[in-house]
């Protein structure tokens, strides 16, 4: 920025008032004997905000709203820089500080955007012209990346408009974050790229003002953001392989994440895309019940994210899909449910018992695993007794039991582990309908969500006052008031769209299913019932018996 010597000779011409126009963009703030006098003018014009001052260093121009929270920074504190070279300005509200000569954010996050000062005969002239749309762009795609370090929600937020102002695709501050994160996840795949596609789709089925367009974008990028936060970097190995199908569900099995990703890259480099690698990265999904389902959502939700942002973003988001992949934990060696590999194995698909969701309920792990293989000659009706079974359990989750405090570690079960089996079964239904072959897999492990919920039903609770009379207006209603959701924590708001767009999609699929009046009854329920999410007392109590049986 230009600036003006204490020594510049100065003339005075009131022949024009402070503010008026001139050619271009300049646009004139007075004399420099008067702004010298005064030591600083706020300057208005259009929607702008200009704060002018003048010290022994020269003169200077800013916006007059702190970067932080808005704050005026004509009320702010001016000193000189140590050096005597410039001019530091304070913000007296959070203390936030900026070097007028340099441009820096010495205390503080943001950047602060100030004009170039001409003097010409005496007077001070502002230019005001905007820089160049790709220089705004990057600009704003920097300091986007720059508020990850500590996670400066409102920043994101300025960043992600200054983006669209600067007629930038809304989606390249999305994609812009992918990229800077994509080796800050230690073990892949978060909740933060599965819910991402949900949070698009609503913003371009529901939104109907500027903010509401920006809440899901921001939504998605705060929690890339959070959930990388101050993470190291986990780089992927970047040796390339001729790809196999057979040998990508291999490495995965072997947990081999080298070989794995030497093949992705492979099939990259073939120019293939995710549909060409669905099905082996399904098979893998399912290949066992593990990672509590989120394997096979984190599969199905991977592929619409990259539909929706475009082949772009395909190598960093297969890159930690396939990550989260090769170390999904294994529930199905634990022995609540080892039955599951017993049942895949005995699977004939010629079962030929009728079945309904009430022969599935009250089952245990084994009992739910013996009954679907007596009806497993009939996919639809299966499907529809352990959605049935799942929504129906769902609803009469049995409250107290996430209240406990005197239970061990295997029986913390909340509202979110009932929320699972539904965004489970959605995208079993999308994977098995396109690669029929792994019905099998995921049928039964369906059955594995509802023979372990069976425990923390309470089936005499009265779920009346939950119904839904009508499902479009409940799914419009519910889904819109996430624009404002009000939930601190990202995990939470996650699950709220996850579940609404799983229900939407299962609904809108088959809207005569038996299950369908339970299931919006349950999300209508979960939506509304206390949701406890820190349990300090039973933290408390299964510390010290954990800690006393090792005495």
């Amino acid at each position: 920025m230009s600036a003006l010597a204490a020594d510049t000779p100065a003339t005075e011409d009131r022949s024009k008032p402070a503010g008026e126009g001139a050619p271009g963009n300049r646009i004139r703030v007075g004399t420099l004997a008067e702004l010298r006098a005064k030591g600083r003018h706020l300057l208005k014009t259009g929607s702008k905000q200009i704060a002018v001052f003048a010290n022994e260093s020269g003169v200077y121009a800013c916006n007059n709203r702190c970067p932080h929270e808005g704050f005026p920074l004509m009320e702010g504190k001016l000193t000189q820089r140590a050096d005597g070279e410039g001019c530091i300005l304070t913000c007296n509200w959070h203390n936030w500080k900026f070097d007028l000569e340099g441009g820096e954010t010495l205390v503080g996050g943001d950047t602060l955007r100030r004009y170039p000062v001409e003097i010409v005969d005496g007077e001070v002239w502002l230019d005001l012209s905007d820089p160049p749309l790709e220089e705004r762009r990057a600009a704003a795609l920097e300091s986007l990346r720059r508020s990850f370090r500590r996670h400066e929600y409102t920043r994101m937020a300025r960043e992600l408009s200054r983006l669209q102002q600067a007629k930038a695709d809304p989606l390249d501050g999305l994609r812009g974050a992918l990229d800077w994160t994509a080796d800050r996840f230690e073990f892949g795949t978060t909740h933060a790229h599965a819910a991402a596609p949900d949070w698009l789709a609503l913003r371009d089925d529901l939104a109907a003002s500027e903010p509401e367009r920006l809440v899901p974008l921001l939504e998605v990028v705060g929690h890339l953001a959070w959930d990388s936060l101050r993470e190291p970097s986990y780089p992927f190995p970047t040796e390339s392989r001729p790809y196999d199908p057979a040998s990508l569900v291999a490495a995965i099995e072997a947990e081999d994440e080298a070989a794995a990703i030497a093949l992705l890259r492979g099939a990259l480099g073939k120019g293939l895309g995710f549909r060409d690698l669905e099905a082996p990265l399904a098979e893998a999904a399912l290949a066992h019940y593990q990672d509590f389902g989120h394997a096979a959502i984190y599969v199905y939700k991977t592929g619409q994210l990259i539909d929706r942002l475009g082949p772009s973003s395909a190598e960093p988001l297969l890159c930690n899909l396939v990550r989260s992949l090769v170390y999904a934990t294994r529930e199905d060696l634990i022995p609540e449910f080892r039955a599951y590999g017993e049942a895949l194995s005995a699977w004939d698909g010629k079962g030929g018992e009728p079945v309904t969701a009430e022969d599935l309920r009250r089952l245990s792990v084994p009992k739910v695993m013996r009954r679907i293989l007596r009806s497993s000659g009939d996919r639809k009706a299966l499907y529809d007794a352990l959605v049935g079974a799942a929504a129906a359990d769902f609803l009469q989750f049995d409250l107290p039991v996430a209240d406990a405090t005197d239970r061990g570690v295997s029986h913390n079960v909340g509202w979110l582990d009932f929320t699972h089996a539904i965004t489970f079964s959605n995208a079993v239904r999308v994977l098995c309908s396109r690669h029929p072959g792994l019905w099998p897999q995921g049928l039964l492990q369906i059955g594995c969500f509802v023979g372990r919920n069976a425990a923390y039903v309470d089936r005499s609770y009265d779920a009346g006052r939950w119904r839904v009379d009508d499902p479009d207006a409940f799914f419009e209603r519910e889904m819109r008031a996430l624009f404002d959701h009000a939930q601190s924590e990202y995990i939470v708001s996650v699950h709220l769209v996850k579940l609404l767009s799983a229900a939407r999609e299962e609904i809108t699929a088959d809207p005569a299913a038996p299950w369908t009046a339970d299931m919006l009854a349950a999300v209508n329920r979960f939506l509304h019932e206390p949701l406890k999410r820190k349990h300090s007392m039973r933290t408390a109590q299964q510390a010290l018996g954990f800690v006393a049986a090792e005495t």
